[in-house]
C-alpha cells in the first residue's frame, strides 16, 4: 500500500464530517492561513482522495486538526470540501466540539465544558453540554460577523437580475429568498435550488469586489444561502439551503451561514439581542441561533453569533491506496 490514511466520520444534522487522525503528512506554516495555504499548494491530492470518489462523493466534507498557533486554543483545524479549503464551518465545529471531548483532548467537565478552536477565520469558544461524561448538544460563539452589503443588484445569465444580501458569518454568503426564483426551499426540487443559488453565487463573484478588515485570504464568496424570506423573528422555525463551493449542498442549517443570517436580521432590526430563533435545512435537522455581542470588525458593525446543535458518530475508517490504483487517487462523477 503506498498511502493509509485514518479518519473518524460523523455528521451535524446530516452533514457529513471526515475527521482526519493519522497517516497525514506534516503541515508547514507559521500561522493556520499559512497553513492553509500550503495544504492546498502541497497536499491537494490528500483532499481529492479524502473527499472525492470512491471513498467520498461530491458533497463530502472534511477537517485536518493541525497545532494551534494561539496559546489559548486548545486544537486547531482546516476545513476541506470539493473545491478547496474554507475558513469556517460551523457544523464542523460542532461535531469538533464533541470529538475533543471524546478523545480525551480536553477533559470533560460538568454541565459544560469550554473548548477553544482556532479556525481560519480565528479562534471560536465552544461550549459542550455534559451529562454523565458523556458529551450533548454543542453551542459555539462566532467571530465577528456582519453584514456587508445589503438590496445589491447582481445580473444573473439565467434569471436575470436578482436582489441579494451578502453577509459574513465566518464566510461571505450571498442570502436570497427562494421566492425570487418562484422556488419553495421546503418543497422545490434540490437541483432546482442548486441551479438557482449557484447562478446566484456565479453572479456575484463576478460584479461585487469582497473585502474583509482582518485579512484578504478572508475575502472569498464561499455560496449562496435561499432562505424561506421569513427574516423577520418568529417562534417557527425559518429554513434555509446553502449551496457552497462547487454546488455542494449543505445538508445542516450552516453553522457559519446561520451566523451570517443573524448579523443580517440584527442589521436590519429583525432580530434583538434576546431573541433565539431556530434554522432547519433541507434534512430537517435544526441548529439554534442568537446575538451573544454586539461589536464591530474594522468599520463594519458587527455581532458575534451564538449557534447550537448537536453531532452524531458515523464511522471510524483507514483509507488506503494501492500502488497501481491510479483511479483510487479520487474523482468526481457529479
Amino acid at each position: 500500500m503506498s498511502l493509509a490514511i485514518r479518519t473518524i466520520d460523523m455528521h451535524t444534522g446530516g452533514e457529513p464530517v471526515r475527521i482526519i487522525t493519522g497517516g497525514y503528512p506534516d503541515i508547514l506554516g507559521e500561522t493556520i492561513l499559512d497553513k492553509r495555504r500550503y495544504v492546498r499548494d502541497n497536499l491537494d491530492h490528500l483532499r481529492r482522495f479524502l473527499i472525492y470518489e470512491p471513498r467520498g462523493h461530491h458533497d463530502m466534507y472534511g477537517v485536518i486538526p493541525i497545532e494551534p498557533d494561539l496559546p489559548s486554543a486548545d486544537i486547531a483545524v482546516l476545513f476541506m470540501h470539493n473545491q478547496g479549503y474554507s475558513t469556517m464551518c460551523g457544523h464542523a465545529v460542532i461535531a469538533l466540539g464533541r470529538y475533543v471531548i471524546d478523545q480525551g483532548l480536553v477533559k470533560a467537565v460538568e454541565p459544560e465544558t469550554r473548548v477553544v478552536i482556532q479556525c481560519p477565520c480565528g479562534p471560536v469558544t465552544v461550549n459542550v453540554r455534559v451529562t454523565n461524561n458523556k458529551p450533548g448538544t454543542v453551542r459555539f460563539e462566532s467571530v465577528p460577523a456582519f453584514a456587508f452589503a445589503r438590496d445589491t443588484i447582481v445580473k444573473t445569465e439565467i434569471y436575470g437580475p436578482v436582489t441579494v444580501d451578502i453577509a459574513y458569518g465566518g464566510a461571505f454568503y450571498a442570502v436570497v429568498p427562494a421566492n425570487q426564483f418562484g422556488l419553495d426551499v421546503r418543497t422545490s426540487r434540490i437541483s432546482d435550488l442548486i441551479d438557482a443559488a449557484s447562478s446566484v453565487t456565479s453572479a456575484v463573484k463576478a460584479q461585487v469586489p469582497l473585502s474583509h478588515p482582518d485579512d484578504d485570504d478572508l475575502a472569498f464568496l464561499y455560496g449562496t444561502i435561499l432562505t424561506d424570506g421569513e427574516d423577520a423573528f418568529t417562534h417557527r422555525p425559518t429554513a434555509n439551503i446553502c449551496v457552497f463551493a462547487d454546488a455542494q449542498v449543505d445538508r445542516s442549517p450552516t453553522g457559519s451561514g446561520v451566523t451570517a443570517r443573524v448579523a443580517l436580521q440584527h442589521r436590519r432590526g429583525l432580530i434583538t439581542q434576546e431573541q433565539v430563533r431556530t434554522f432547519e435545512s433541507v434534512t430537517g435537522a435544526l441548529f439554534t441561533g442568537r446575538v451573544a455581542t454586539i461589536t464591530n470588525c474594522g468599520h463594519f458593525p458587527a455581532v458575534t453569533v451564538e449557534v447550537s446543535g448537536k453531532a452524531h458518530y458515523a464511522a471510524e475508517s483507514t483509507f488506503r491506496l494501492e500502488n497501481d490504483d491510479e483511479i483510487g487517487m479520487g474523482f468526481l462523477i457529479r
